[in-house]
């Protein structure tokens, strides 16, 4: 603890890989590589720069004096050329060509393209991971009977997997929409105050294929094929809002998910894992709370608000560049990658040992099973030759008694009540004989089974990670 505001998605929530991913270390010394990469490709593009000047700057890439830069923003109120002064302290004889040609936004936007991909690369092993996890449980519950409901109100029956195989059909859509933000990543590369490289025609005498091969080596050396085609002195902001709404989409799932669970828990079908020593409230001893899940509902919350800051953003963006991104970027794109990170972890965690009460889920089917069965025997007792209209009435009648009977607390009987009538044209015994379950779950372990080969063909490639749980 410290006498100091931490985030508390800092301190309790997020990964150890997305805390380093998106700390000053990683941003600052991204800017150092950014400057070696432009020294390495105007040397190559005829510039006066030395192998001497490179070899220095590469050598100082990751001893930053934090207490110099500090001193020196205070001083120029300027973090770039604050960084600028002191890598070039470290480097003096390669001071004088650090940031040639370049904007601040060289440095700060292309490290955020650079550290905003690699984010949504481990967030897309993440999200397979859980899709993985999801996909197990349609799978092994793929075939067990249990209540529908519709409008939370008792319907036909699903089973237990195919039930999941919606949240886990979501999942899946969540990381096509994660595919399709890392594909439109583009670099923004060296373009200059307005994005019109001006600066470089200066340098380069007026040829433009130089500049195109510079920000071709720029690009390439951090992992991009291609740079926006034109841009201002900032990348299009569209791309934050394209990938905070990729982020938030998975944040929708989660929530969809977790609040399912939630409710299937109230009536004691499913439970998320419980330690031995956990406990559920300081009062009362006995309870066993859905935490996991109440805090995915509550990170997930926060992930689809944080996410509107992107468009709002993008829209206010003045002709070729204007400040007020900077200080809601540096707080709604860094905070919506961890939010995301400790969402897709707790649903790791919350499917990795998530109990199903079986007992509990036939307890409810087979007092509901009589109610759901009346269709069949309508249609069996007008096989019999009976009247389809009478024998509607007689089970409607039939069906409030023992719906009332179970609001008193009792056994429904509702076959009781259908034995007595002569329209229905069936026996009691005749009656239970169309109450096996398996019989009114029409196709759910075929589409279950689809949709689980579906999963594991796109989580093939998944790579398991083990990360220190935070306050989980």
């Amino acid at each position: 603890m410290t006498n100091k505001y931490e985030s508390p998605l800092s301190s309790r929530y997020a990964s150890e890989y997305m805390l380093k991913l998106f700390s000053s270390d990683t941003r600052y010394s991204t800017w150092r590589k950014l400057w070696v990469s432009l020294a390495k490709a105007e040397k190559k593009m005829g510039l006066n720069i030395t192998d001497e000047q490179i070899e220095e700057l590469s050598a100082h890439i990751y001893d930053i004096d934090y207490e110099v830069e500090r001193a020196r923003e205070a001083v120029v109120r300027h973090d770039v050329m604050a960084h600028i002064y002191t890598y070039g302290l470290s480097c003096p004889k390669a001071a004088g060509i650090i940031h040639l040609g370049a904007t601040s936004c060289y440095v700060t936007d292309n490290a955020d393209l650079v550290i905003y991909r690699d984010g949504l690369l481990y967030i897309k092993n993440q999200l397979k991971i859980a899709i993985a996890k999801i996909a197990a449980f349609c799978d092994t519950y793929k075939d067990v009977p249990t209540l529908g409901y519709t409008h939370y109100q008792p319907a036909q029956l699903v089973t237990v997997g195919k039930r999941a195989s919606l949240w886990l059909q979501d999942f899946m859509s969540d990381l096509e929409e994660i595919d399709f933000a890392i594909s439109n990543i583009k670099f923004l590369g060296c373009r200059g105050t307005t994005g019109t490289e001006a600066s470089f025609m200066e340098l380069f005498d007026g040829d433009e294929r130089k500049i195109d091969k510079m920000n071709e080596l720029i690009a390439k050396d951090f992992g991009f094929d291609v740079c926006f085609d034109v841009c201002g002195q900032t990348y299009p902001r569209k791309l934050d809002s394209r990938i905070l709404n990729s982020l938030a989409s998975i944040a929708q799932t989660a929530y969809k998910t977790a609040t399912d669970i939630r409710l299937l828990q109230h009536d004691r079908q499913i439970d998320e894992p419980f330690q031995e020593k956990q406990v559920g409230s300081s009062a009362m001893a006995y309870k066993r709370n859905p935490m996991m899940c109440e805090r995915v509902c509550s990170l997930s919350r926060y992930l689809m608000v944080d996410s509107e800051n992107a468009g709002l953003t993008a829209s206010t963006q003045w002709l070729e560049r204007t400040l007020d991104d900077s200080a809601n970027r540096r707080i709604s794109m860094p905070e919506a990658f961890l939010a995301a990170d400790a969402v897709l972890r707790l649903i790791q965690t919350i499917f990795g040992g998530i109990r199903v009460n079986q007992k509990v889920i036939e307890k409810s089917v087979k007092e509901y099973m009589p109610f759901i069965a009346t269709e069949n025997i309508l249609m069996e007792a007008v096989k019999k030759g009976g009247d389809r209209q009478k024998v509607h009435e007689v089970i409607r009648e039939a069906s409030m008694i023992a719906t009332q009977r179970l609001k008193d607390g009792e056994e429904g009987r509702l076959f009781d009540e259908l034995a007595k009538s002569e329209d229905i044209m069936l026996s009691k015994d005749e009656l239970e004989s169309v109450l096996d379950p398996s019989k009114y779950i029409g196709r759910c372990v075929t589409q279950t089974e689809n949709l689980v080969k579906k999963a594991k063909a796109m989580t093939k490639d998944m790579v398991e990670t083990e990360e220190k749980k935070v306050s989980l």
